[in-house]
């Protein structure tokens, strides 16, 4: 892995997520990945809902069969293409995108 990337493209499982902390505007924080084929989405590791972490373990998400993103703490259902909630507590709102780019087989902050 090259320098300043994330994660290795082939470390995201195609149509899974991973976790990398991030420094955003000089503060810590955790960015949920998501792969789809050679495409990776970043949002803020944190659901509208309640601000709490989507994930149930550290780098371990919940995927609904739908194939929608599901908040291990409240159930709020995001989806994966736009971050919107489309069911539980914060229905209408959405996960904060962080911009992502895939280069040389690598992820990094865009």
């Amino acid at each position: 892995m090259t320098d300043n990337a994330l994660i290795s493209l082939h470390g995201i499982a195609d149509g899974g997520f991973a976790e990398a902390e991030v420094v955003i505007d000089g503060d810590a924080e955790s960015l949920l990945l998501y792969r789809q084929g050679d495409a990776v989405r970043g949002f803020l590791n944190i659901c509208p809902h309640a601000g709490r972490r989507l994930d149930w373990a550290p780098g371990q998400f919940l995927k609904s069969r739908e194939g929608h993103l599901v908040c291990a703490a409240h159930g709020a259902s995001f989806a994966l293409d736009s971050g919107e909630c489309v069911a539980g507590p914060c229905k209408g709102d959405r996960l904060r995108a962080v911009p992502v780019q895939v280069r040389d087989g690598n992820v990094f902050l865009a």
